[in-house]
């Protein structure tokens, strides 16, 4: 049978028309069948793989979490131990360039700046017992005259029997005090043991970053691009330039602190005149924003032991040393190290202290300095021109100079 014309009535490549193009209402029905509910409960493929980087990540954390906190004593010794030996360094370069080995003058410099502090600790500690000691002994007539004092001041009729018998029924009390002073002696112990421990690992880190100063900086410069090496060895000069510069700031007006107030108590013939002298311009000097008021309590108590109105003339002159200080010689003295406005200087101080407690402090000035004149290589100045609203006062001085009368 000829299928001939079957077969050129169904080409194999006709197009199909466009009724057999639309899908019937079966194949509509499979497309939109819906889905089971084991395919609707299974977890998205991304799911586990977020859940597991959400753990790792949180377990990272908790481990750099607990290692600061372990490990935040060892950074602040080492940043301690990083200022010193740039406060350290312009002296040991000063040695190296007269010949001596890099390694021999560090240790000079070192053993010196120890027997200095070593030298102080020493004083210090004697003038503390001969202190205490003249308290024990001046204290029953210290006693007498403050009572005297309030009885004709206040007209009234203490006796010493009385204050023993009031001390007498408050032994409960007494015993609580001795208790409680007992305990922060043992604390107290504790602090300065630890604290003679992180002085010594200050001093190693301080010897060996001194020492080895150009290595450390060749081996960091080997790391960066050449175009960040020059703004890494400027930052680093700026540094050295700001911390010695304030170290040796501070010891010049410490020297000038000590003579000042050791002449000073010797004319009130204050005992032990000359180290008192000394520890008011250590600790004044080098201890920020309250250094002065705590040098003062020594020679004050002092004072009290030999006559009481002595007393009120040393606060006098350490209130007006003070000022002297502070608006003559300070701004003198550090106009070329560490130029810092005094408002920026005490926030510095206050933020420093808020930071790392009293070596924050300490460090705060020459770190802001080394900041601020780092930045301000970068910061585009421009002129400014004359204008009456810059300063009002040079305005009006001027004014009235132009309307004065030529003489």
């Amino acid at each position: 049978m000829d299928n001939t014309g079957l077969v050129a009535a169904h080409p194999p490549d006709a197009e199909p028309g466009p009724e057999a193009s639309e899908p019937t209402g079966s194949e509509v029905a499979a497309r939109k069948e819906p889905v089971s509910t084991r395919d609707r409960a299974r977890m998205p493929a991304w799911l586990p793989r977020a859940l597991v980087l959400a753990f790792l990540l949180l377990g990272a954390f908790q481990l750099l979490d607990w290692a600061a906190h372990r490990l935040i004593g060892l950074f602040l010794v080492l940043f301690v131990a990083f200022f010193v030996s740039l406060a350290m360094e312009p002296a040991v370069d000063s040695l190296d360039a007269r010949g001596m080995s890099r390694g021999l003058g560090t240790a000079v410099v070192f053993v010196l700046v120890f027997l200095f502090v070593a030298g102080f600790v020493f004083a210090l500690g004697i003038l503390l017992v001969e202190t205490v000691h003249d308290l024990v002994i001046e204290l029953p007539r210290l006693v007498d005259d403050l009572v005297d004092w309030v009885n004709r001041t206040f007209d009234q009729d203490f006796t010493l029997d009385q204050l023993r018998e009031q001390l007498t029924k408050d032994t409960d009390t007494l015993a609580g005090y001795a208790e409680r002073a007992a305990n922060h002696a043992w604390g107290l112990s504790a602090t300065i043991v630890g604290g003679l421990a992180k002085l010594l690992l200050i001093a190693l880190f301080s010897i060996y970053l001194t020492a080895g100063g150009p290595r450390l900086r060749r081996s960091l410069c080997s790391l960066l691009p050449p175009t960040r090496q020059d703004a890494v060895l400027r930052a680093w000069d700026l540094a050295i330039q700001k911390t010695g510069g304030y170290l040796y700031s501070r010891a010049l007006l410490a020297v000038i602190s000590a003579i000042a107030h050791g002449v000073f108590l010797a004319v009130l013939g204050v005992p032990n005149a000359i180290a008192m002298g000394v520890w008011f311009g250590v600790v004044a000097s080098f201890v920020p924003t309250v250094g002065t008021y705590l040098a003062g309590v020594l020679p004050v108590l002092v004072a009290l032991t030999i006559r009481p109105l002595d007393a009120v003339w040393v606060i006098l002159f350490v209130i007006v040393y003070q000022q002297f200080q502070d608006y003559v010689l300070q701004p003198k003295l550090t106009a070329r190290t560490v130029d810092v406005n005094p408002a920026v200087a005490l926030l510095a101080v206050l933020a420093g202290g808020a930071l790392l407690g009293a070596v924050g402090a300490l460090l705060a000035i020459p770190a802001t300095a080394t900041v601020q004149s780092f930045v301000s290589l970068y910061l585009k100045r421009y002129e400014v021109t004359e204008d009456p609203r810059i300063d009002r006062a040079q305005a009006k001085r001027a004014r009235r100079a132009g309307a004065d009368p030529a003489p």
